[in-house]
């Protein structure tokens, strides 16, 4: 059963104890993400989160190695354009060792500046490493357009340029403001001791509170771009507006989404590859944010066959505005995401960021049962309408990567 709480001072802590396993899954979840950053600190949340694995007051970040090592413990870190997580999993008779070392490690990181120095090399490499990822660059540029002005176009791990200004002193400053207790939820999951929740609550309690700075709303505005590469295959994603990740018809979208380009099965798959041969990759999917959201379509292929690919996705999606599914393929998507849900949910690590996730972004932990229920619940006409609202040719945006023609000439091939 899952059970939440909130301290005095708005720290949440949400717990879910599963009887027949020996290992507890443990997560930190901290609101904001890069989206919190001022133009001149882009790439500062995804910079605090490298820097807390590099030392605290207390620990080396050898001893952090060893010790986390030495209890077979697991423990990793991720940041978002909304939240980072530090999260790991342990047997249960280490669970209050590993609280330990996360604890020191999220709250009491020494920023040195040697360890910044060395750490702004890594994340510019890893920098350049995304530029060699021709789909994430793709994206990345197309958020970039379709959320201009925003905090939500900046990527997150920042650039050459507001990295280089970065020290331990400005890396501390921007902990103290974001790594608040009202924007904080603790989860956990698994085989997990009482004495275990009565630790979380003394020291969470400690923690100050705040409140977030004020962050103007996104707004999708329809955008093409166009990125040189020499590489062989173009990357090309499309995107039209999406939902926000709170929306009640986001169990509609992922239905949309699995019938249109969510698998073998889908139309887009069978008609771009499978018929025509004119792609490996092709496949949809939405990306929801706090105030807004798009849904893409994403493919990657020769320069050659462009025009061809273009053309069959058009007619794919304009065939599904005026047709909608048909009962089968509902009846498939309803069953696929169904099982998705169940099977995604059989691990402790699974649970944990369910219910850690759910909790900072919705106030609200829906069970697997509830979300059957959201499912099976949408109609066809449901998702007729909800197509009929995003994928509007007058709001479509496309990012292309590689050997790319020029913006009109794309737009030439999706309106001709």
């Amino acid at each position: 059963m899952v059970q939440m709480e909130t301290l005095p001072n708005g720290v949440r802590i949400v717990t879910e104890r599963m009887d027949t396993v020996r290992s507890a899954a443990r997560g930190i979840w901290v609101g904001g993400g890069s989206r919190e950053e001022r133009p001149e600190e882009s790439g500062a949340a995804h910079f605090i989160e490298h820097m807390l694995f590099k030392g605290t007051e207390h620990r080396s970040a050898a001893d952090i190695a060893r010790q986390t090592d030495a209890i077979g413990g697991q423990m990793n870190a991720f940041t978002t354009k909304e939240c980072t997580c530090f999260y790991g999993r342990v047997l249960d008779s280490h669970l209050l060792q590993a609280l330990d070392i996360l604890w020191d490690m999220v709250y009491h990181s020494s920023f040195t500046q040697e360890a910044v120095e060395t750490e702004r090399g890594v994340i510019l490499e890893e920098i350049d490493m995304y530029e060699d990822t021709p789909d994430d660059l793709c994206a990345e540029k197309l958020f970039g357009q379709v959320f201009q002005g925003s905090s939500l176009a900046r990527p997150i791990l920042g650039s050459p340029e507001t990295l280089k200004t970065m020290t331990g002193n400005s890396l501390r400053a921007y902990h103290q403001r974001h790594y608040r207790a009202d924007n904080t939820v603790v989860a956990l999951a698994g085989s997990i001791p009482p004495q275990v929740l009565e630790e979380i609550r003394r020291r969470f309690a400690t923690l100050p509170g705040g409140e977030a700075e004020p962050q103007p709303p996104a707004v999708y505005t329809p955008s093409f771009v166009v990125t040189e590469k020499p590489i062989e295959q173009n990357h090309l994603t499309l995107a039209f507006p999406g939902l926000t990740y709170h929306s009640p018809k986001r169990f509609a979208l992922q239905l949309l989404s699995s019938i249109l380009g969510g698998g073998v099965s889908s139309r887009l798959f069978q008609q771009v590859r499978e018929q025509q041969g004119l792609c490996y990759t092709v496949y949809s999917y939405g990306a929801g944010h706090e105030d807004t959201g798009v849904f893409c379509i994403y493919t990657a292929l020769n320069r050659e066959t462009e025009e061809k690919a273009l053309t069959t996705i058009r007619q794919v999606v304009e065939t599904f505005l005026k047709e909608g599914p048909t009962p089968e393929e509902l009846e498939r998507a309803r069953e696929q995401s169904k099982a998705n849900v169940v099977m995604g949910l059989e691990s402790t690590q699974a649970r944990m960021s369910h219910a850690g996730r759910s909790l900072l972004f919705t106030g609200e932990i829906l069970s697997p049962e509830q979300i059957i229920a959201a499912y099976d619940g949408v109609t066809r006409q449901d998702v007729m309408e909800l197509a009929q609202q995003l994928l509007r040719w007058d709001q479509v945006s496309l990012s292309a990567v590689g050997q790319v023609r020029t913006v009109e000439e794309y737009k030439a091939l999706l309106f001709s």
